[in-house]
């Protein structure tokens, strides 16, 4: 077996030609004028990339190609590496980690990104000040230790969630690789691994760093890796050593050898290396991409390859293409952050006024209520009296609300790991959270972007049908014999088009760049595209079955005969010429030009004309009809090249291929002219597999309002096509194709096409946005960032094609910071990570691409088609229960602790607490602790089934309906006025102080405890009022959270002097039972006070249902919601409810009905203008 290596990739011509091998060597002047020349090129080249670099700063890094100068540092020396001796520099380890903390680091960052809730800023100021003597009310340690405590459980959740990064770190940093020291092998981690060491990788084994290859145990050093971690692509990739470095096979000639190799500096361009090689005495040897084996891809095929590595660590380019893990924040935490703070704010103002009123009571009482000591008060500091009562107010920030939520994030996570719905038994899969605090943004998604390799599809592509001389054949079906095959028929029976026949299936079995290997008796075909594998094996069904290749030749076995065809020259595929050529001698001697691709760029390059050539116009017909089946298309043709031309050509050619500047597009110019005069053949199609529910699941996403955008590193018409199969797009959608070469043809695109949407502009229409990786730098530029993201949101769908890891990073901040939305990104590839961590959740697939994107990821699942169910259930419901809990621990905090603002009227404004000091404390950690955790780990919007029927449902929490301003201070202002009710209600009861029949007063404590008792009954039960299922755990929770305030006071009140603690409430458990109006005011406060949040909650069910409460009303009385999806709702969002829930109205419109939004500007007859309407749906190459 030997690579194909293409014409222009070759450091000498070995062709046909006019060149003479044995030509004379050029005199010394014109070799030193020609490097002098190279040097002035080689300068200006250096200077415009810096003049470029300052204009566009964030496109330097891939506006370089092969200078060298990359990674924005082209003032950076070159890399200089000896081998088998000493380095002359210091380089970076081979330990790699993607962690977010390490040993030293973990207080610091820690506590960073706890100090960064607000929350916890304020209760350690509190803390602090509890520390100065005769200023607290309610002691010295009330607030510090439940503060240290949720502190302490706080960092064991994140050393738990790091250490299994830790664990998967270590896991590669141990892996052993075999090293040549003092000439021989040791076994080593990779983490020993150095620079300029040679090292020995086996087959089935990843490469430990970026690795130039120099020996190989196969024929001609080539060797075979599969890029999977890299490019998405499970297609093997062919590498091979240079010929000079080939014979280094064994552990003696390794021993001597001594070079030294210069290359350009680390960066992250994958598909990039430059570097020579240069041995003592010998001549230099150029290094490329052939010879480069990069850290993550592996070794497949091969027993062993020999290799020295360049670039260790975080300089690989599998790192450099990886971002450092964020510490990501959900948005709820976000806003609830601005919520403390404006809580905090109105905090300072009581307690500012209640310590001004105290200077006013005592000025007016100091003379007449000389007798209690007023005088002595008076010269209490002012400032002492504010922070007594900033210490007495300072629970309406509830101290537990982070530790409970952090408990409740936690068995949410495990609750998405129990899954069984997200369970693949193939590969047994569970779905799993890596972090825990971005669980809520999971109902918030309002972009996708996803990978399209291995995400989207299997990577598995099957040749299904071809058209051939207006004639369709269908592949041989398992059971069918080749001879009842129609095509074998027409080929027996001399047909007409038989000649046609064999130079279609002979172009299949030729028309490429597959490697076959002899398996067993079996021929395996290993290709760069899986299109290109299946084109081969639907070849071979039909017996022309492709045998054997040489770095000159191919040999094809065709009906008994064994054909071998000169491959002279092959015209790559690229993104701007969308077909692949090549130019062979047939065994007849005859010079043939093959060509597939697009029928765009075939058909106008057909003889006589696009309309008037042989077998055009029903090839046409056929293409179409493949494509509403959804499969591949490629069209075939041939061309007959004479001797004469050829030689012509060959000359023009090889100049190009050699041409330092502009090579590319001298390349295109010299195909240009060989590349005419087609005949057709005919065209194939393919089917590419998708994943299981991947249609489904695009769909679903779509009709829960989530934009899906595909941004792959694949071919622009290999992505296209799998939208098409996908269900992303549809036949009647315009395409807008973002293809252009320059800055200026970019700018002048996006303009004209802003221009068509007028005022459509910036809504969304039903138009797909197709653009590739080098029109998207140019358009990611800060001058045209704007107008590209304008054009992005007025289009349904988008396409980003050829796209590098760190672009496909690029396009997801953008989004995120434009558009202020939640957004996901999901791949299964290393290729996938940058992406994956710059979006607010990151997903990674664990799939055949390694687990690269998993161990970068927030959570992880097995299929695409769970990430509907992460989502639209998992999502929606951990965005309804967290929104819940924090609005319903502010409601309970703002209950109790204003009370005491009540109390201070009555108490002379002296910062007296109501409460004992310790009932106080447990009020959050014991009395009101449950009903938080079975809202937020049990409360259920509707049921999985119900959610994922109709994805709709998801809108309410993705537009962030149930958790904003809003509905924050809805929330507290019912508090508010619950709190009013639950004191002066007491107050009126008790105001005769007639509390038993034997008269005798008990002091405020026991009026203290009236109320905390009401207090405590009322938000258990409001918290049931806001539970939407009711579960024997929400029943365990309200009942048994007041049940245990009785056993508490019924223990706490016996306590003194046996255990000296609580000698104020010595007795009172007698006193507070004992007393009727006590048990005739727990049947009234709660009831009283929470009715009229019942009576607006059975009005707002009945008269104002939002469209959530009407499907779970539906679901309960088991009827089919879908009539009440589909009739008109409210237009109007409203936030109040008595639970707190916000509501969501809206029409819902059938999914087959256009929405007005979705007609552009300039619609005449219901047409959109030229530029946007349909194109008939082509071809797409390959």
């Amino acid at each position: 077996m030997f690579p194909l290596r293409e014409v222009h990739g070759r450091s000498d011509y070995e062709d046909l030609g006019e060149y003479d091998e044995e030509r004379k060597k050029p005199p010394w002047y014109c070799a030193a004028y020609e490097a002098c020349i190279r040097n002035i090129l080689r300068c200006r080249r250096w200077l415009r990339l810096q003049l470029n670099s300052r204009t566009w700063k964030s496109l330097n890094e891939d506006e370089v190609t092969t200078s060298g100068l990359t990674d924005g540092a082209a003032d950076e020396q070159n890399r200089v590496i000896f081998v088998n001796r000493p380095q002359p520099q210091k380089f970076v380890s081979n330990r790699i980690s993607t962690a977010k903390y390490s040993l030293p680091s973990f207080v610091p960052l820690f506590l960073f990104e706890q100090f960064r809730r607000y929350s916890n800023c304020f209760f350690l100021l509190i803390a602090l000040l509890q520390q100065i003597p005769d200023v607290s009310p309610t002691g010295r340690w009330t607030t510090l230790t439940p503060l240290i405590l949720i502190l302490t459980v706080s960092a064991i959740k994140e050393i738990v969630e790091d250490f299994k990064r830790h664990r998967a770190d270590d896991e590669t940093n141990r892996r052993k690789v075999e090293v040549m020291r003092d000439g021989r092998w040791l076994s080593l981690r990779w983490e020993k691994l150095q620079v300029g060491d040679i090292c020995k990788v086996l087959n089935n084994q990843f490469f430990p760093a970026d690795l130039v290859m120099l020996a190989s145990s196969e024929p001609q050093g080539i060797s075979f890796i599969e890029t999977s971690n890299l490019d998405g692509e499970t297609n093997l990739k062919i590498r091979q050593a240079n010929s000079e470095t080939a014979p280094l096979d064994n552990v003696a000639a390794l021993a001597e050898f001594r070079a030294t190799v210069q290359c350009e500096p680390p960066n992250r361009h994958l598909y990039e290396f430059n570097g020579m090689l240069k041995e003592t005495n010998a001549k230099t040897i150029p290094l490329g991409l052939e010879q480069m084996l990069l850290r993550g891809s592996m070794l497949r095929n091969t027993a062993w390859v020999i290799a020295l590595v360049v670039y260790t660590g975080h300089e690989t380019k599998l790192m450099k293409n990886s971002t450092k893990a964020p510490l990501k924040r959900s948005s709820i935490d976000r806003q609830t952050n601005t919520q403390i703070l404006m809580l905090f704010i109105i905090l300072l103002v009581l307690s500012l006024l209640s310590a001004v009123f105290n200077e006013l009571w005592i000025q007016q009482r100091k003379h007449t209520d000389w007798y209690i000591g007023l005088s002595d008060a008076q010269n209490t500091n002012f400032i002492f009296n504010f922070l007594t009562f900033l210490i007495l107010y300072n629970n309406l920030i509830p101290i537990s609300l982070q530790v409970t939520a952090e408990i409740v994030r936690f068995f949410q996570a495990k609750f998405i790991a129990m899954d069984s719905e997200m369970y693949h038994a193939e590969t047994d899969t569970p779905a799993l959270a890596r972090t825990s605090n971005l669980n809520e943004e999971l109902g918030m998604v309002r972009y996708v972007f996803s990978d399209k390799t291995g995400t989207l599809t299997c990577n598995v592509m099957e040749f299904r049908k071809c058209s051939i001389a207006e004639v369709i054949y269908n592949k041989p079906g398992h059971n069918e014999r080749l001879e009842d095959t129609l095509l074998y028929q027409n080929l027996d029976n001399n047909h007409p088009n038989a000649a046609v026949i064999s130079e279609f299936l002979t172009m299949l079995a030729v028309c490429h760049t597959v490697i076959p290997e002899l398996v067993d008796g079996a021929i395996n075909y290993h290709a760069a595209s899986p299109d290109e594998r299946a084109l081969v094996a639907g070849a071979a069904a039909w017996g022309w079955v492709f045998a054997a290749r040489t770095p000159q030749a191919v040999t094809v076995r065709a009906r008994g005969r064994t054909l071998t065809y000169s491959v002279l020259h092959v015209l790559a595929f690229t993104s701007s010429r969308k077909r692949m050529s090549v130019v062979v001698r047939a065994p007849t001697g005859e010079i043939k030009l093959y060509c597939k691709g697009a029928d765009s760029v075939i058909y106008p390059r057909l003889a006589g004309g696009p309309r008037a050539a042989a077998f055009a116009e029903a090839t046409l017909a056929h293409l179409e009809h493949f494509a509403d089946e959804g499969l591949r298309t490629l069209v075939f043709a041939v061309a007959d090249i004479p001797e004469h031309f050829y030689k012509d050509w060959s000359n023009t050619y090889h100049k190009a291929s050699i041409a330092i500047h502009d090579r590319e597009q001298k390349l295109e110019e010299a195909a240009l002219l060989i590349e005419n005069n087609l005949r057709l053949l005919g065209a194939t199609a393919i089917e590419d597999k998708l994943q299981d529910g991947v249609p489904e699941a695009v769909a679903a996403l779509l009709q829960a309002n989530i934009h899906v955008w595909v941004l792959t590193g694949d071919k622009q018409e290999t992505a296209i096509n799998i939208a098409h199969s996908a269900r992303l797009l549809h036949a009647a959608m315009p395409l807008l194709v973002l293809n252009e070469d320059s800055l200026d043809a970019t700018r002048e695109s996006l303009s004209r096409h802003l221009a068509d949407f007028g005022e459509n502009l910036c809504k969304e229409n039903e138009v797909a946005l197709v653009i590739d990786g080098q029109t998207l730098k140019y358009a990611m530029g800060c001058d045209l960032k704007k107008d590209f993201l304008d054009l992005c949101v007025s289009c349904k769908v988008v396409v980003c094609c050829r796209v590098s890891p760190i672009q496909k990073a690029e396009v997801v901040e953008m989004v995120s910071r434009a558009t202020g939305a939640v957004t996901l990104a999901i791949g299964d590839g290393a290729n996938d990570v940058a992406m994956i961590q710059r979006a607010s959740v990151g997903v990674g697939i664990s799939g055949v691409e390694g687990l690269q994107a998993v161990c970068a990821s927030d959570y992880s699942i097995a299929q695409f088609r769970f990430l509907v169910r992460l989502l639209l259930v998992h999502g929606a419901w951990n965005y309804s229960r967290i929104s819940k809990l924090i609005l319903y621990s502010f409601y309970k905090n703002i209950c109790l602790y204003v009370i005491e603002l009540w109390f201070a009227i009555y108490s002379a404004w002296s910062g007296q607490i109501l409460f004992e000091r310790w009932t106080i404390g447990f009020y959050n950690v014991i009395f009101t602790a449950l009903p938080p955790f079975a809202i937020g780990l049990f409360d259920k919007i509707c049921s999985p089934e119900i959610m994922l029927r109709h994805p709709v449902l998801y809108i309410p929490s993705q537009q962030n309906l149930l958790f904003n301003v809003r509905v924050f201070w809805v929330w507290a202002v019912n508090a508010l006025l619950h709190s009013m009710l639950l004191f002066w209600l007491p107050v009126l009861l008790t105001q005769h102080h007639v509390l038993w029949p034997h008269g005798k007063d008990g002091g405020y404590l026991v009026l203290g405890n009236f109320v905390y008792t009401f207090v405590v009954a009322t938000v258990c039960l409001k918290a049931g009022l806001a539970t939407h299922s009711w579960t024997w755990v929400t029943h365990v929770s309200i009942w048994g959270s007041i049940a245990l305030w009785f056993l508490f006071i019924l223990v706490y009140s016996n306590l003194y002097p046996t255990i000296l603690i609580g000698a104020v409430m010595r007795g009172m458990d007698r006193m507070v039972f004992s007393s009727l109006v006590f048990w005739f005011g727990l049947l009234l406060v709660p009831a009283a006070t929470l009715l009229p949040d019942l009576v607006v909650t059975v009005i707002h069910n009945s008269a104002f249902k939002t469209m959530t409460e009407a499907v779970r009303e539906s679901e309960i009385k088991k009827r089919d919601p879908a009539a009440l999806l589909a009739q008109p709702r409210h237009s109007r969002a409203h936030a109040w409810r008595g639970s707190g829930a916000g509501v969501w109205r809206r029409r819902v419109a059938p999914e087959d009905e256009p929405s007005p939004t979705h007609a552009l500007h300039g619609l005449r007859n219901g047409r959109p203008p030229p530029a946007l309407r349909p194109r008939a749906h082509r071809s797409h190459v390959v």
